[in-house]
């Protein structure tokens, strides 16, 4: 079943596009707070955004920049506003297609579900994991923080992809060796040491202090 985020400020209109689309089989929540549209898609994680252009506080391009800097996922703007400047800037900013209201649902859907086939049918969609204002991509692992994104070797990933998919538990050294080293044989423990303080200064240096906490004789935890 695949996730839809609806990102539009009329209720009657975000309902009925709702509504049709889990007629359809489709899951999909509609956005209420339009300060942290952001916030609300890596939450949620969809693998599709419908998003109006003309919203309160910021507009749709700025949200659609947002979603760019850390996923691929297809977004698909909706609008009453159809010229083609709109639609270029549409496309420019990182829209994947643009749907003029008013529209008919029935047409509507089989264009997103187009869209789903041509994006999904090769694979997964991957996931977002969020801490604070950093987020990690696993379609891709990558790790952006405030719109800029942070170069991770192979092992910081796994690190915080373990980390951020246990926030506020405890991982033990142990554990931590296993994701990173996959192996019976012995791996010195300052090796994981090496890595964990390499990861801890180039968070630090991109302004994300305290990312890691320490759970000294135990192991480290990403703290919420």
């Amino acid at each position: 079943m695949y996730r839809i985020l609806i990102v539009e400020d009329d209720n009657t209109i975000a309902g009925a596009i709702k509504r049709h689309l889990e007629a359809w089989g489709c899951e999909a929540v509609c956005v209420n707070d339009f300060q942290d549209v952001l916030g609300a898609f890596v939450a949620y994680a969809p693998q599709l955004v419908l998003l109006d252009i003309s919203l309160p506080f910021f507009n749709g391009y700025h949200w659609c920049g947002q979603i760019r800097n850390v996923s691929k996922v297809p977004i698909i703007f909706i609008s009453s506003t159809s010229d083609n400047m709109n639609i270029v800037l549409a496309m420019n900013m990182g829209g994947d297609d643009f749907i003029t209201k008013p529209f008919d649902l029935n047409v509507f859907t089989a264009k997103i579900q187009a869209m789903l086939r041509r994006s999904y049918d090769f694979g997964s969609g991957g996931n977002l994991l969020a801490w604070r204002d950093a987020v990690l991509n696993t379609a891709d692992a990558t790790l952006t923080y405030k719109g800029d994104r942070i170069e991770l070797t192979k092992n910081e990933y796994r690190i915080l992809e373990t980390l951020l998919a246990n926030k506020g538990k405890t991982i033990s050294r142990e554990t931590l060796m296993n994701v990173l080293w996959q192996s019976d044989s012995f791996v010195d423990e300052n090796t994981l040491t090496v890595n964990i303080n390499r990861l801890r200064k180039k968070l630090t240096e991109c302004g994300l202090e305290d990312f890691i906490v320490t759970r000294r004789g135990i192991g480290y935890l990403a703290q919420e």
